[in-house]
């Protein structure tokens, strides 16, 4: 079972900064050069000058700024262990006001598997890298891992509702409207009822799979017991009513004459194909059966495409689980992306004639923009169908799933020494 306990948090001093609105920011990994230093100009500690650190040896920088923030009492260390309840309020891509409910706390990092922590998409190789010198330069978990944990009895989502009554220790409004609201929970008697809820539960990752890996690895660097074998995560029940999935969609390149005909004939093949009126009706609905929006450069025809026969993807997957078989993305993958345009794991994860959009209106801009030449557009997958797979032990391929929001970076550090 998964080992979870309130941690002694490294926090900003919200007296030093004015508060935490100026000093979050997004996820290292969809913060655009741009983005980044319009982040950094907005205040002298804003997480993201340790989080995505520049310079000629980014990572001592990262290291110096974040000694110095310690020595300077900008960062502050909690003298007693705390669970926090993060709440956040935010309007989704289809346009819905919703709030999710989530708790920080520290889980004892351990390898994959049944009753313990799963996995739910494949990784790249890269960030990892970058993420475990960041790692070993600030000697913190700077950025939290987003999973997910089966509450249906309700008792840890009681817990935190009674310890959150009162007004929040921190806020930050992100620039899409989403508000973070932060309360830190003390008592002991909520923390166990927590811990108890979550007892024998299997966490799964649905966000930050490169930075649990780095965890890992940096674990066994250490080697020996203490305060780098765990991780900060982001907790939320997988019955909470503000946890929604959207879908990532596929853009792709580089089709000369040769593979855009070998590309119409296999959709002729193993598609129905059925015409849109326009383009707003190109991301399906979760369906049992895989059905795939597609519009390309040239024609700007929307369609979507429905699977003619489950035998066709069980062919292709057949050393895959049932579940995984189900899937758009895996269907996608196995027929076009690499059965057709003849992209291999190597391609997909560097991105090499492939790109990703999650939202409809930016594929279909970069579509018409001719920065590619078509667009695969998958339905969001349901919870279940994630745990399903999940729970075979095999990982979707990468972009599978879209959790949204995402949970900023520096509403709290976890420190590993």
């Amino acid at each position: 079972m998964a080992e979870i306990e309130p941690l002694q948090a490294l926090h900003y001093n919200l007296e030093k900064t004015g508060g935490l609105q100026t000093v979050v920011a997004p996820p290292y990994d969809v913060i655009g050069a741009e983005q980044r230093q319009d982040l950094a100009a907005r205040s002298p500690y804003n997480v993201v000058k340790i989080d995505l650190p520049v310079g000629e040896n980014p990572y001592r920088e990262a290291a110096k700024l974040f000694a110095a923030w310690k020595a300077d009492n900008v960062l502050e260390r909690d003298a007693r262990p705390a669970l926090w309840v993060l709440s956040q309020d935010y309007i989704g891509p289809d346009g819905l006001q919703r709030t999710r409910t989530g708790f920080f706390a520290r889980v004892r990092v351990e390898e994959y598997g049944a009753g313990r922590i799963r996995p739910h998409e494949r990784t790249h190789p890269g960030p990892k890298e970058d993420r475990l010198k960041l790692t070993r330069a600030t000697s913190a978990n700077l950025s939290p891992i987003f999973s997910l944990f089966d509450d249906s009895s309700g008792m840890a989502r009681a817990a935190l509702e009674d310890a959150t009554q009162g007004p929040p220790w921190g806020e930050a409004t992100e620039e899409d409207g989403t508000v973070n609201r932060l309360w830190r929970i003390e008592d002991e008697v909520a923390i166990a009822t927590v811990q108890k809820a979550l007892k024998s539960v299997e966490l799964l990752i649905a966000d930050g799979h490169h930075r649990y890996e780095t965890a890992r690895v940096y674990a066994e660097e250490i080697g020996g017991d203490g305060p780098h074998r765990y991780v900060l995560m982001c907790l939320v029940a997988l019955q909470d009513p503000g946890l929604t999935v959207f879908p990532t969609h596929r853009l792709v390149r580089g089709l000369g004459s040769s593979k855009q005909e070998e590309l119409a004939d296999v959709i002729r093949r193993d598609f129905e194909i059925e015409p849109l009126p326009d383009p707003d009706g190109l991301v399906p609905q979760p369906d049992t059966s895989v059905r795939i929006g597609y519009i390309d450069g040239h024609f700007r025809k929307p369609f979507i495409l429905l699977l003619k026969d489950q035998g066709i993807a069980d062919a292709a997957l057949g050393s895959h689980s049932e579940p995984y078989r189900h899937l758009d993305t895996a269907v996608l993958e196995a027929l076009i992306l690499k059965g057709t345009l003849g992209m291999s794991d190597e391609a997909i994860d560097h991105l090499d004639g492939l790109g990703y959009a999650r939202d409809l209106g930016e594929a279909l801009k970069l579509i018409y923009d001719g920065e590619y030449e078509a667009g695969f557009f998958m339905a969001p997958i349901p919870v279940e169908r994630i745990q399903a797979v999940a729970a075979t032990g095999e990982s979707m391929p990468p972009k599978s799933t879209y959790f949204f929001p995402k949970v900023p970076t520096g509403l709290l550090f976890n420190p590993l020494d």
